[in-house]
């Protein structure tokens, strides 16, 4: 599974953040919300999807749940892009 996330805004701090992005699933785009406890890169984070998209992905086949978890890992490896002029070190804490 090919996912990629791009990180549009982000408000809070190292300590919790509430992210609001996109991720690419093998060519479809689709948005998300997250919210990170401790750091990014670092101790929690959960994703949500609205069930639109949970819909829309298990038409195409994909197990949703599944889904969120490669979405979460990518978020916590910081696996991801950020719109210009955010830099990671203003909400991460490496």
């Amino acid at each position: 599974m090919d996912l990629k996330v791009h990180i549009n805004n982000i408000h809070g701090s190292q300590m919790a953040a509430k992210i609001n992005g996109n991720f690419t699933l093998d060519g479809k785009e689709f948005h998300f919300t997250a919210i990170a406890f401790g750091r990014i890169g670092g101790q929690n984070i959960g994703a949500k999807i609205s069930q639109t998209t949970e819909k829309e992905l298990e038409k195409l086949g994909y197990d949703v749940e599944e889904v969120i978890l490669l979405l979460q890992r990518n978020l916590l490896q910081g696996d991801l892009t950020l719109p210009e002029g955010l830099k990671k070190e203003s909400f991460a804490d490496d």
